[in-house]
């Protein structure tokens, strides 16, 4: 079986944004963070429901979803950056939503195409 590079990608983002939750408990942020790590550990989860879709148009569905959940996920980290909440460094965690949002954006425009 293919490895499916969105499922990989969403997974180990959705293991990075735990780790981040952790460290921003840490610091005592509370708020933000629990936003922050539903919508991040939502992404795969939707990305996984597309896979086991049981047509093109509940694939695109589970994917618009995942799509959307990313962008609430980038949301939350731009903000986290901005308003300095905390010290960590976040330049990392949104240049990789900007790839999975992407990716994701790719495959829901490819796979309407092929309709």
């Amino acid at each position: 079986m293919k490895d499916n590079l969105i499922a990989i990608k969403t997974f180990d983002f959705s293991l990075m944004i735990i780790g981040l939750f952790i460290q921003l408990k840490k610091e005592n942020e509370f708020i933000v963070s629990k936003q922050l790590l539903r919508c991040g550990t939502s992404i795969g989860a939707n990305v996984e429901e597309a896979i086991a879709a049981q047509s093109k148009k509940d694939f695109i569905n589970k994917l618009s979803i995942a799509n959307k959940e990313a962008r609430e996920t980038k949301y939350w980290l731009r903000l986290l950056d901005k308003s300095e909440l905390t010290k960590i460094g976040l330049e990392n965690y949104l240049i990789e939503i900007e790839h999975i949002i992407n990716i994701i954006t790719k495959i829901i425009k490819t796979s309407q195409e092929s309709k």
